[in-house]
């Protein structure tokens, strides 16, 4: 089954971050990242732009609005992913508590939701 690891941190305190604890931080993600290509598990991860860069998009009946940067004021912002593939929802934990950003952040385990099987429960 494959599953999503969404990474959430807190972009103030990394920007802020010394460069020694940077540098420490993606030398973590890489070996991370290296252990899950080694295992067979990763299909697919990557990190994202800070929020300031986000837009977001509603409708409206007919019209589009857009809001430039962050849409809601939280306490960790989405900062990247992984897709995974694991037997069960266990194994997807234990590669979440492995991930760098469970020390520091959060990182949310969400399975994916199959097209056969989405199609199959309609």
């Amino acid at each position: 089954m494959r599953y999503m690891l969404l990474i959430y941190n807190d972009e103030a305190a990394m920007a802020n971050a010394p460069k020694e604890q940077i540098q420490q931080t993606l030398a973590a993600y890489g070996a991370y990242t290296e252990a899950l290509k080694k295992s067979g598990a990763w299909l697919a991860g990557e990190r994202l732009r800070p929020t300031q860069a986000a837009t977001a998009v509603r409708m409206a009946g007919a019209k589009t609005n857009v809001l430039d940067g962050p849409y809601a004021d939280t306490k960790e912002q989405l900062a990247g992913f992984y897709m995974i593939e694991a037997a069960d929802i266990d194994t997807a934990i234990e590669w979440a508590a492995r991930c760098p950003a469970a020390s520091t952040g959060t990182v949310e385990v969400r399975p994916i939701w199959e097209m056969t099987e989405y199609v199959t429960e309609q």
